[in-house]
């Protein structure tokens, strides 16, 4: 039986990648990552389609092991350990390091179901409608959905389905919450329910988002990752990190004018 993962916490950086290379069969996907996701934060990844930034955040709760041809070179720590060590349970790393992707996906269950599955097959022991309860609500949609528990929680609305599966990640009692785009099919209003969500949630969790939105980037991050993407003679992508710092200076003064000239529109 492969070995949980320590509940070690006294580092700052829940997550630190260190010369990560991501190869799908010969493909080269990343170059030479080295980036610290700081606890507590909210930090965005952003940059033109392609340049890995979905991948990147697939490595962190080891979504990219049910890829055949996946392979990586370097290291990924959660809190100082090795999450790609052979002693480390997948499964585990997933519960520790939640997801929420980018289509509202609720299960075809009733609301209940949605937020309770996950822990009853992790064997929670304790009151399950309490954490039903505790999850919706700090999702934001307690007050929606309390008296319609048992319906099927594909009967919600898009942006009700995005947050259903927010609570569903947060059931699960994860450390770190990663988001690829959460709101791009979502409607404007349903998206600032969500962008206020995670400033909520950021007192409680590490969060990690990509976006395609500079303006969501700018609005509810603390920190941005800008990747680009670098194309090879035989059409072949590859993504590399440009610049890593707080938002308010990728977006005001960036260092690399890469990054200058995709914060301002000129690219991208």
């Amino acid at each position: 039986m492969a070995t949980n993962i320590r509940d070690d916490h006294q580092t700052d950086a829940v997550l630190r990648t260190e010369g990560l290379n991501v190869y799908y069969g010969n493909f080269l996907a990343l170059r030479d990552i080295w980036l610290d996701i700081p606890k507590n934060r909210v930090t965005a990844f952003i940059g033109p389609s392609g340049c890995g930034k979905s991948t990147l955040l697939r490595c962190y709760n080891r979504l990219n092991d049910l890829i055949e041809s996946f392979r990586a070179e370097g290291t990924i720590y959660y809190y100082g350990e090795n999450l790609y060590a052979p002693n480390i349970d997948p499964v585990e790393v997933r519960r520790r390091i939640g997801m929420v992707f980018q289509r509202p996906n609720p299960f075809p269950k009733s609301i209940y179901e949605n937020i309770a599955f996950g822990p009853r097959i992790n064997g929670f022991k304790g009151n399950l409608d309490e954490l039903v309860e505790r999850s919706l609500k700090q999702a934001a949609l307690w007050d929606e959905v309390k008296d319609k528990l048992r319906q099927s929680g594909l009967s919600l609305s898009g942006g009700q389905q995005q947050r259903l599966c927010i609570a569903r990640a947060i059931a699960t009692q994860p450390d770190v919450i990663l988001m690829d785009e959460p709101c791009s099919a979502l409607d404007p209003i349903s998206t600032l329910r969500v962008e206020d969500l995670l400033h909520e949630l950021k007192e409680q969790y590490t969060i990690v988002i990509v976006t395609h939105n500079m303006q969501q980037a700018s609005r509810v991050s603390d920190m941005t990752a800008f990747f680009n993407v670098q194309t090879s003679e035989k059409g072949g992508r590859t993504g590399y990190l440009v610049e890593y710092d707080r938002t308010e200076n990728i977006f005001q003064s960036p260092q690399q004018e890469a990054t200058k000239e995709y914060v301002s529109g000129k690219f991208g």
